[in-house]
């Protein structure tokens, strides 16, 4: 296929879409999946074919449309128009009412002026809802393979990495660090062989972005990896993906093939010189895998652990070659730079956070799912006009960003703007995009147990550090919870959290206090109200607590 091949069949697809007066769109990520779109998609079809409207309207099965806790969704494109908590019967009024007489099915339909639309900028997530999630067909139609094909006809390979510069791109999978600057070490490392990773090892809880970008829009991140491949000079690149993950490999899967067969991946991709090769790899779901060179073990086929840094996998990856290793939204995001162009980028978001990022909101909150705001938005315009606040007869009481790395954001902090720096100076992360809410009906020492058992049970016990300090600190948790720890476990709690974070391998155990020590800095007084008090003994054997002690000493 060549360029000019590419662009015949997105006008021959746009062409083949106009023929329909209609278009439907079922949500089919795997939350809506969980909720009955089986049954709404077939009742939909049933309802087009006896009504005889084949011709005229067209149905197809689109990625995440962000109001996950509402679904399942379905959206009439011609007539932009969303539906919520449709069944079998409003899927018939659906085609019914709203395509055979105009008249939409008001009890079911969401104002798509709503702030938890009209508040959000879409530069990842900006196909879900517009395409087939498993058609490159359409995909090509919405500019898709665009931007490689300018990066192989119209660009270097320190073109494209000069655009990623100035853009500003900061990798959306933990600490932000910078995509361009990455890859500028890869190009120019020397080395027979190069590859591409994308971590798609997501395994935060209450986090899902990664995963609906795949089962959504799979050829955007191929494409991105593509483009990384052609600006490093790599002609093979990996997908570590989480087994829990069976729709998102699934539609992987069905996208190379799909790539492969049109010549944009393979040798010779769009008959330039440039050869790349996109394979996937199954993790077992180990959280420790998240952390790069764990991953990078066990895309080789050894035990996924962490080693020491340096040398960075940018400069001795697989197999102790260079290699790129980013996450899924990062890659997606290459596509629109290119296309685009860089300034456009740096001109959303922030001068230090360029962009968007797409967080998953989940907990106490009255609308969870998947949303995508420029970076520096305030975290209330988030919760609140996003996410409607929390349940009525509550109040917001914290957010915690960054998953098990991350720290509890406190109300008194509502105003603070969600970038890598501002999150930062009150104890929490970025990380990839996960926001768990909690309101005042929340117990913050057991969200920090909670944490920790996580970390507990996910550390690979490398280093002694985290296997023994989380075990100790979640240990010290569970007695404060249960009111039998003392102000001296409280303290050793503090100390333990520390040693932890300073002296763990890899940023499994270096985050894993995280939540514990944003906890006690902010809601201090609800460890402090189940300790009980230490006891003392003075010369005559009479037990006194701590305050006497202090009295007696003065």
């Amino acid at each position: 296929m060549t360029v000019e091949d590419l662009r015949e069949l997105a006008e021959k697809e746009q062409a083949r879409q106009a023929q329909f007066e209609h278009r439907i769109l079922y949500c089919s990520s795997a939350g809506c999946v969980s909720s009955g779109c089986d049954a709404v998609k077939a009742e939909l079809k049933k309802a087009i074919e006896e009504l005889g409207l084949t011709n005229k309207c067209e149905l197809l099965g689109t990625g995440c449309l962000g109001l996950c806790g509402e679904g399942p969704l379905v959206f009439v494109h011609s007539d932009p128009t969303l539906y919520q908590h449709v069944d079998a019967k409003v899927a018939r009024r659906i085609v019914e009412e709203h395509i055979g007489q105009g008249k939409k099915v008001k009890e079911n339909e969401i104002d798509l002026k709503d702030p938890f639309f009209a508040s959000q900028t879409k530069i990842v997530l900006e196909n879900m809802g517009k395409i087939d999630a498993e058609s490159i067909e359409e995909y090509i139609a919405a500019d898709g393979y665009e931007a490689l094909a300018k990066a192989l006809t119209e660009m270097g390979p320190e073109e494209v990495i000069g655009e990623i510069r100035k853009a500003g791109l900061r990798g959306r999978g933990g600490a932000g660090y910078p995509t361009g600057l990455k890859w500028d070490i890869v190009r120019k490392g020397v080395s027979d062989q190069k590859y591409v990773v994308c971590n798609a090892d997501e395994g935060d809880p209450g986090a899902f972005m990664d995963r609906s970008v795949l089962e959504g829009d799979p050829h955007r991140v191929l494409e991105g990896m593509a483009i990384a491949g052609y600006a490093v000079g790599a002609n093979q690149g990996y997908i570590y993906a989480r087994a829990e993950y069976p729709l998102a490999i699934e539609r992987l899967k069905t996208a190379i093939k799909q790539a492969e067969k049109l010549g944009l991946l393979g040798n010779r991709i769009l008959e330039s010189q440039f050869n790349f090769r996109i394979d996937i790899r199954i993790g077992a779901g180990a959280f420790v895998c998240g952390e790069e060179t764990a991953l990078l073990r066990s895309v080789m086929g050894r035990r996924g652990r962490p080693k020491v840094r340096p040398p960075y996998p940018s400069e001795k990856g697989l197999w102790g070659k260079p290699t790129v290793i980013n996450n899924v939204e990062t890659y997606a995001n290459i596509a629109p730079i290119l296309r685009n162009g860089s300034a456009w980028f740096a001109g959303i978001g922030t001068q230090k956070s360029p962009g968007t990022k797409v967080f998953a909101l989940a907990g106490k909150i009255n609308r969870t799912g998947l949303v995508e705001v420029p970076m520096g938005i305030p975290l209330k315009k988030i919760i609140f006009d996003i996410g409607g606040g929390t349940p009525e007869g509550t109040e917001f009481k914290a957010a915690q960003t960054g998953g098990p790395s991350g720290g509890c954001i406190p109300k008194e902090h509502l105003d603070l703007p969600v970038d890598y720096e501002s999150l930062q100076t009150v104890g929490s992360i970025m990380g990839s995009g996960g926001m768990i809410i909690m309101d005042n009906t929340s117990d913050m020492v057991d969200v920090a147990k909670y944490f920790m058992d996580f970390c507990m049970d996910e550390s690979c016990g490398k280093c002694i550090p985290c296997r023994v300090g989380t075990k100790h600190i979640y240990t010290l948790l569970e007695k404060i919870v249960n009111r039998q720890a003392t102000e001296d476990d409280f303290a050793l709690l503090k100390e333990l959290c520390m040693m932890v974070k300073e002296t763990s391998l890899c940023g499994l155990g270096q985050a894993a206090p995280n939540p514990v020590l944003s906890t006690i800095r902010f809601f201090n007084e609800e460890y402090i109200s189940k300790l009980k008090p230490a006891t003392t003994f003075n010369a005559t054997g009479e037990e006194h607590s701590p305050v006497t002690v202090a009295k007696e000493v003065k």
